[in-house]
């Protein structure tokens, strides 16, 4: 009893430190990511108070994360970037871009944390081998394989679902971007100008795609060039057959508002055909929850009153 006790206490404890690692990493990604410069916007701050304060002082303000853990990452990636091949970090780099590049992280950096977060789940495995007494050779071989399989695993696991969740928005905000562009193409802006107009509109990655793009234009890139740059960091085959079209109506001198139009209206049949495979899935996703969550509790609501007239029966 005692040892099943500690396994389960093992268990927790593993898990809940996993995930805690894993919303803390999150959380210092997406600082990052929104904050330009951390450092500075703490100086101004204490600039605004009137405070007077040392970079010791504006060093230590820093959350840990900030502190300590993504400049370790930093520093392992840049040292094991120089045994990683050029292919792989050429693969990961269009990865970020797909997934937004979140955090500004670089592509060493992600590659070092499959094995820095291995290493940190194994430490805690034989800390907790150590404090919970002498565990079986067998118990603790398989904790390290599991424990240090998830931590590997975790870094892609992190990065292709911030590149599905990308496209997903993407995906959902194409079909009104395409009307929009169709109505300023359709009143004599010009396509770069359509896009712009898309830019400035909203406020998700498509629009910041759109806006990263023009940005390209304007610095000397040709069009096709920055379209295809844009298909290639989304990776979505909705956007790369509507840069197809656009390129192709530029190339023919067909009329890009009618091009634009047949878009948009093929990108709403995909969407509500889409609705309708997800809604035919789900269902089948209901069954495990219903199987695993649902059903044992009804079978207990029911069964309990009788069970207890039974064993009042059989106790008298």
């Amino acid at each position: 009893m005692g040892t099943t006790l500690a396994w389960i206490f093992f268990i927790v404890l593993i898990v809940g430190g996993a995930a805690y690692l894993v919303v803390v990493g999150n959380r210092a990604l997406q600082n990052q990511g929104d904050q330009a410069d951390p450092l500075l916007q703490r100086l101004a701050e204490f600039s605004e108070r009137g405070e007077q304060v040392s970079l010791e002082r504006l060093e230590m303000s820093q959350p840990f994360n900030e502190r300590v853990l993504l400049p370790f990452l930093r520093r392992v990636g840049e040292i094991s970037a120089r045994f990683t091949p050029q292919k792989l970090l050429l693969e990961t780099n269009r990865r970020l871009e797909q997934a937004g590049n979140p955090g500004r992280i670089e592509a060493s950096t992600l590659l070092a944390a499959r094995f820095v977060v291995p290493v940190i789940f194994v430490t805690i495995v034989f800390l907790l081998s150590r404090l919970t007494g002498p565990w079986p050779s067998s118990r603790l071989f398989m904790a390290i394989v599991f424990f240090g399989g998830l931590g590997f695993a975790y870094p892609q696991s992190w990065l292709s679902g911030k590149i599905k969740a990308r496209q997903n928005e993407v995906r959902k905000a194409m079909p009104d971007a395409l009307d929009l562009l169709t109505i300023c193409v359709e009143a004599g802006l010009s396509f770069d100008g359509a896009m712009s107009k898309v830019s400035e509109k909203w406020e998700n990655q498509l629009s910041l795609a759109f806006g990263r793009t023009i940005r390209e234009v304007q610095l000397g890139k040709t069009r096709r060039e920055a379209l295809r740059d844009m298909s290639d960091r989304i990776g979505l085959a909705e956007m790369t057959s509507f840069i197809a079209a656009v390129i192709q109506s530029e190339q023919l001198g067909v009329s890009m508002a009618k091009v634009l139009r047949i878009q948009s209206e093929q990108m709403r049949v995909k969407r509500r055909q889409r609705a309708e495979e997800l809604a035919h899935q789900a269902p089948i996703k209901m069954i495990f929850p219903m199987g695993l969550l649902i059903f044992p509790s009804i079978l207990i609501v029911l069964l309990t009153p009788a069970a207890l007239s039974i064993m009042t029966a059989f106790g008298d």
